[in-house]
């Protein structure tokens, strides 16, 4: 479904351009689950962002490679058919939904806009719009959903606000979404139970996922597949459960030795500098 080859990119400053990703590749099956991992500023945002050319050129600069999703380059695709793979095909879970969401429309017109634009399926008429946002509410978990229909943002739990933006995403059925750091605002209970939420929408829908997180503490049983990034490059990628269990790049091995183990109060997490020890 998706295939990213040897894609370069850089943001332009003046007379110079700085590289931000150094030749990714990628493959993602449909119905597959691919995770993306490594710490901030390796590039795991900005391959996400690229993939719908959702990054400002200028200042970036797509400088070599391709992005096929279902067949097609994306990088060459016009304005017209990007804006129908975004939100439709293609669909976003952003970091931060308290940003994320608009602060001053209510709940049910933010996700009834995604329904209207990419879902021909559901009539046009209020009580079937409603309906609809009120299913997805209720797929992930909105108690009491029709009273929750003209909440705003800040009426909602941190939790709340991301299951809307789960709803949101997936309220136009997309065959990808991609889900950037969906968790990182919230306390390990919610955080396990969005993750169980994704995780069962997902089979229902049968929609690959590309997730995107920092902490490889989240993936295990929930993606097949991981791909480590470090400084704009794919340094180490294979099924999961392998790549925990014999890392081989030392990057990896530091990521992994950094998960924290309940009782290991005195060992201190690796750093840049000491990789080589590892």
């Amino acid at each position: 479904m998706l295939s990213i080859r040897d894609l370069k990119i850089g943001f332009s400053s003046g007379d110079s351009v700085t590289p931000a990703l150094r030749g990714v590749s990628l493959e993602l099956g449909r119905g597959e689950t691919l995770a993306i991992v490594g710490e901030s500023g390796s590039g795991k945002s900005v391959t996400a962002l690229a993939i719908t050319r959702l990054l400002p050129s200028p200042p970036a600069v797509y400088e070599e490679g391709s992005i096929y999703f279902e067949g097609n380059d994306l990088l060459k695709a016009s304005d017209a058919e990007l804006r129908r793979v975004r939100g439709g095909k293609i669909a976003y879970i952003f970091q931060e939904p308290s940003t994320s969401l608009n602060p001053v429309y209510t709940i049910r017109s933010q996700i009834a806009e995604m329904i209207q634009l990419h879902r021909p399926d559901v009539g046009k008429d209020r009580k079937s719009i409603d309906a609809e946002v009120i299913h997805w509410l209720d797929a992930v978990g909105i108690h009491e959903a029709a009273r929750r229909l003209h909440d705003y943002p800040h009426q909602l739990s941190g939790g709340m606000q991301q299951r809307v933006m789960i709803a949101m995403a997936l309220s136009a059925r997309p065959d990808l979404l991609i889900a950037d750091e969906p968790t990182t605002a919230l306390d390990v209970t919610i955080q396990a139970q969005i993750l169980d939420k994704l995780r069962e929408l997902q089979r229902e829908l049968g929609m690959a996922v590309l997730l995107i997180t920092h902490n490889f503490a989240i993936i295990r049983g929930l993606a097949r597949n991981v791909a480590v990034m470090y400084r704009g490059e794919v340094v180490e990628q294979g099924e999961t459960e392998q790549v925990l269990r014999e890392p081989r790049h030392p990057y990896t091995k530091a990521l992994i030795a950094c998960i924290p183990r309940l009782g290991d109060k005195r060992r201190r997490p690796p750093t840049i500098g000491n990789l080589e020890a590892l």
